[in-house]
């Protein structure tokens, strides 16, 4: 990470930024609970937590935690540099297909009732994440890497 990056990301910790930064955070989970069903599976959680796969749940719930703090630090960048220069396209698209990403992951990929599943039933193919080699937690890499690539361009730009 260069001095550059972590000296714009560390200037979002300060305020105004900081409280933007917390609350699309806090939105973010709470969408992201709502949309994947979340809340749903917290008391099977709870019913089946002997069969439960700790580490991976665990492992899953820390990737959507980081999720939410890139998404929070990429938006707040992206207004930021827009202010500065109105331009900044290749790190603001990156940054809404990283948070749509995340969002179609869910907090748990195990869980998740969002649009793939759906879409896919409608064609007659029944699709979960469950399915995939590492339950879905490759994706949630990916979203990380997309993200992280995304605050690379925001803060590499040239004036």
């Amino acid at each position: 990470m260069s001095n550059n990056m972590k000296e714009e990301i560390k200037g979002l910790f300060r305020k105004p930024y900081l409280s933007w930064v917390v609350a699309i955070f806090v939105i973010y989970i709470v969408l992201n609970i709502l949309l994947s069903g979340f809340y749903d599976t917290i008391p099977l959680i709870a019913i089946y937590a002997k069969t439960v796969n700790w580490l991976k749940l665990g492992f899953s719930l820390l990737l959507t935690l980081i999720i939410g703090m890139l998404v929070s630090l990429t938006m707040v960048l992206t207004y930021v540099k827009y202010k500065e220069r109105k331009q900044c396209k290749e790190g603001f698209a990156l940054s809404g297909v990283g948070g749509i990403g995340g969002l179609v992951v869910g907090i748990c990929p195990l869980c998740v009732t969002g649009i793939f599943p759906l879409l896919f039933g409608l064609f007659g193919t029944g699709f979960s994440f469950a399915s995939l080699p590492f339950q879905g937690i490759e994706i949630q890499i990916g979203v990380i890497t997309v993200l992280i690539t995304s605050l690379y361009l925001l803060t590499k730009q040239i004036d």
